[in-house]
């Protein structure tokens, strides 16, 4: 019995296996219909597709690439990512209609092959049984045709990134079976329609990028499959009153537009929702109770608003390992709650909260608050202000009370006179101190004087205006605005296009006449250094580079005000765009930048520094350089912003022995490290914070305070060894996607951040070297480990593969340790040292073929960067 049901099921198994192969043979068949390969090779030759991809003898459907074919019949064309031939080029067109001969076409795939001009109305004409219609990155201008609301069988419509203008149709909302529609990144006007409220088995809707005005969709409710919204960067004005039929709602992007009122009334519904975004708006209110228990919430950015409130004092046993909070540049107040600990990662800045920081805090932004014992707070006059205002108590930053009860008087008074005493030699030592470092920073200047107005190029006065005598040539540095246009661009600076209030002014968004979006930085000369806009205004007269942000022009007519108007930039900066202006997978799992962008990112950046650094005589310092000035536009090109602190780079040529003995800063500025900040080495220190922060995805190193810096080098600094890269693997962004060859990119770029933190200026590498490590990383890490040799610091001859390297060696083993914010040194960084660094065993390596070696010897490039200012 055993024996026949084996042989039963073995008969019926080999007839299951004959029957899908005889399946396949159907499905994949030789091309049955002259008319359609005929079609094919008339839409090759308007295309100019070259034969490589579709060649004209072998049979379509089983050889040519991008052809997809059922019984014999093409069911899907793809030419994403062709080329044009060489005549195709010449005069390129969206000229497709030969695809009315493919009768059973069910996806047409463009993306990013070049098709100027409008979408051709055959789409919704002639091509009825489409079900994907993917025309990305095409440079497609002009309206939507109404046709394409004729495609009923249509389940995904992609038209994002092209150059789309006009109202959208409402006959969009006829295509029942859509599941996602993607329209960002266009030039689309007017309101949503409100058609879209019947597409019911809508999964995905994404209108970024455009000029949409007026209400969102009173029907959005009711799309109930809806997982994936983003209607950011528009001029969306208010939302539905309820939201709570969405209930299928992974990703929320509701950013940059005018919404104001309170958010999202009703979140009970919401229990799928991960990623919410509403930062730059003009919300008010506090923020629902239900946010803060929602069970899969893993990313909330709610910054730059007007939301006010307390944080509640417990949440729902709700925790995740993986979590982002921002909601900085508020008015929320009271105290920190342990609500907090379900975030790894929270952004409280510009608030008011007050009391003690608790103990649980690391990864946390505090600045500008009312906390006690905490840095870059508030003052107890704004702060005071503010809870007077709410009819609330403030308790002057919690200070301790500092009267203590009398234990004896001979005990008192001794105390006194020993305190009085060490007081008194103290004051008298420091006034003796204080003299010397006069005496000899005027003994500098002097001799610092003698030398300016040596060189040519570009040269920005140091963090002042320029001086007296000095003209700016208005004409070079944009447009003159008119008060009254910049009102109208602004909407009279309403609250609701208020970016952020910087140090150097407030930011607002604004839309010129013309239609060309702008950012404006309004600057209360009453407040701020007077006439201190004009060194920001010498720097754009003097200096022109691609990787500046560009000014557009300015308004100077009134007294008390200046305004400087600048491009906006679509991205934002770094610290706004690592995370959430990706798009998600379909799971609904956090997707962030991803490594090729993040190195292009670094690229850019260090580009522009070192144009800073090497292109301009005299260089010039930036001094800001960490995520939020780092600009991106909208293909994530940088555009280095916040320039209002550049400066020439003070030299130290005329520096007396004692000088240099004491180590004196070379600018009464200090910077975050505590480091002088008007030498190109503090440039280099800032962009290594930054570049950890790519690799790291943890945000806020490079805007980081003395304790939060210290808590991120231990973390991570272990972690990059020269000679290994499998530690690395412990710090690198869990949200990225690397194989081998990007895991040793990570590693390069890991040991060239590392070595730009090196604790002693003059071993950090001149930004030249760094940017052409970052354009060459893999060498960086393959010429290194292909031989256990290393470079003697002492080369007669070097890359700058030595030079960098040189730097990390020293580093290495330097028993000093990484500057803290304040300058103070950090515990436990000697623990990088690493082992076997011996210089006297180490042979010389070449790297000629990635760029010709420096003419000068390393010991000139660390006497260079001491004559040029740079030994802090």
């Amino acid at each position: 019995m055993v024996d026949r049901r084996f042989i039963l099921w073995f008969v019926l198994l080999l007839l299951f296996l004959c029957f899908e192969v005889t399946l396949e043979q159907i499905e994949i068949q030789p091309l049955s219909s002259p008319q359609e390969r005929a079609a094919l090779l008339q839409l090759r030759a308007s295309l100019g597709l070259r034969t490589k991809e579709w060649p004209r003898k072998p049979d379509p459907c089983l050889i040519w690439t991008g052809i997809s074919c059922r019984n014999g019949r093409v069911v899907g064309i793809n030419i994403s990512g062709f080329r044009r031939t060489r005549i195709g080029r010449i005069n390129p067109q969206f000229s497709v209609d030969a695809l009315v001969n493919f009768t059973l076409l069910q996806s047409f795939n463009a993306s990013g092959f070049y098709l100027p001009g409008s979408i051709p109305d055959l789409f919704g004409f002639s091509l009825g049984t489409l079900r994907v219609l993917d025309l990305r990155s095409c440079s497609i201008g002009n309206a939507i045709p109404n046709s394409i609301g004729n495609l009923t069988r249509l389940t995904a419509l992609y038209l994002s990134d092209n150059n789309l203008t006009g109202n959208v149709p409402d006959s969009l909302g006829q295509l029942s079976s859509l599941s996602v529609l993607d329209l960002s990144g266009n030039s689309l006007t007017g309101i949503i329609p409100e058609s879209f409220g019947f597409l019911a088995n809508l999964s995905s809707l994404d209108l970024s990028g455009n000029f949409f005005s007026g209400p969102v969709l009173s029907g959005l409710g009711n799309l109930s499959r809806l997982q994936y919204l983003n209607l950011s960067g528009n001029s969306l004005n208010s939302l539905p009153a309820q939201l709570g039929g969405l209930v299928s709602l992974v990703d929320l992007d509701l950013s940059e537009n005018s919404f104001s009122g309170s958010i999202l009334p009703d979140l009970k519904g919401l229990g799928n929702l991960q990623i919410i975004v509403v930062r730059r708006n003009n919300f008010t209110g506090s923020l629902p109770v239900e946010l803060w228990s929602l069970p899969r919430l893993t990313f909330v950015d709610v910054s730059s608003n007007s939301f006010s409130g307390l944080l509640p004092n417990s949440s729902s046993s709700v925790d995740s390992t993986v979590a982002v909070l921002n909601i900085s540049h508020n008015m929320f107040y009271g105290g920190l709650k342990p609500v907090l600990r379900r975030f790894s990662y929270v952004d409280l800045a510009n608030n008011y909260y007050e009391g003690r920081v608790l103990d649980f805090m690391h990864n946390v932004s505090l600045d500008s608050n009312c906390l006690q014992s905490a840095t870059n707070q508030k003052s107890t006059v704004e702060c005071a202000s503010f809870y007077a205002d709410r009819g609330l108590r403030f308790d002057n930053f919690g200070q301790p009370n500092t009267t203590k009860p009398v234990e004896g008087s001979g005990k008192s008074n001794k105390t006194k006179i020993i305190l009085a005493a060490v007081l008194g030699g103290l004051g008298l030592l420091a006034l003796l101190a204080l003299l010397l470092v006069l005496l000899l920073l005027c003994t500098r200047k002097r001799g610092n004087s003698s030398q300016r107005g040596n060189g040519v190029g570009p040269a920005p006065a140091a963090g002042s205006p320029p001086p007296p005598g000095v003209s700016i040539n208005l004409a070079n540095v944009g447009d003159s605005f008119t008060y009254h246009q910049l009102l109208q661009a602004t909407g009279d600076f309403n609250d609701g296009n208020l970016i952020k209030q910087g140090h150097t002014g407030d930011f607002f968004n604004g839309v010129l006449e013309n239609g060309i979006p702008v950012v404006i930085k309004r600057i209360d000369t009453r407040s701020m250094k007077k006439d201190a806009y004009l060194s920001e205004l010498d720097f754009f007269n003097k200096v022109s580079h691609p990787r500046f942000v560009p000014l557009l022009g300015h308004c100077l007519e009134n007294e008390n005000e200046k305004f400087l108007v600048y491009k906006l930039m679509p991205k934002g900066d770094l610290s706004n765009c690592l995370f959430f202006k990706n798009t998600t997978s379909e799971d609904g799992t956090l997707q962030s930048l991803d490594w090729i962008t993040r190195l292009k990112i670094a690229t850019g950046a260090a580009e522009a520094i070192s144009y800073l650094h090497h292109d301009c005589i005299p260089p010039i310092v930036h001094r800001d350089i960490q995520a939020s000035s780092i600009l991106l536009d909208d293909k994530y090109e940088v555009r280095l912003g916040s320039l209002s602190e550049a400066c020439t780079q003070e030299g130290d040529t005329h520096q007396s022995k004692i000088t240099r003995f004491l180590r004196l800063p070379q600018s009464s500025e200090q910077g975050a490290s505590g480091l002088p900040t008007s030498v190109c080495t503090y440039d280099v220190y800032c962009f290594g914070k930054v570049l950890l922060e790519l690799v790291t995805g943890k945000l806020g190193i490079s805007a980081s305070s003395e304790g939060e810096l210290k808590d991120w080098f231990d973390q991570i600094l272990p972690c990059i060894s020269m000679y290994d890269k499998e530690p690395v693997t412990k710090i690198v962004d869990p949200s990225l996607v690397v194989d081998e060859d990007f895991l040793e990119e990570v590693w390069a770029i890991s040991i060239v951040a590392r070595s730009c933190l090196n604790p002693k200026p003059s071993r950090r590498p001149p930004m030249r070297y760094v940017l052409k490590a970052l354009e060459n990383p893999l060498k960086v890490v393959r010429e290194e480990s292909s031989s256990s040799a290393r470079l003697k610091a002492t080369s007669s001859r070097g890359s700058w593969n030595a030079t960098l390297f040189g730097s990390w060696r020293q580093s290495s083993s330097d028993v000093t340790t990484i500057p803290a914010a304040s300058g103070t040194k950090l515990e436990g960084a000697s623990s990088l040292k690493l082992s076997a660094t011996s210089s006297s065993s180490s042979r010389r390596r070449h790297s000629n073929e990635i760029c010709p070696e420096p003419s000068f010897r390393l010991p000139d490039i660390e006497r260079m960067e001491h004559e040029g200012g740079r030994e802090a």
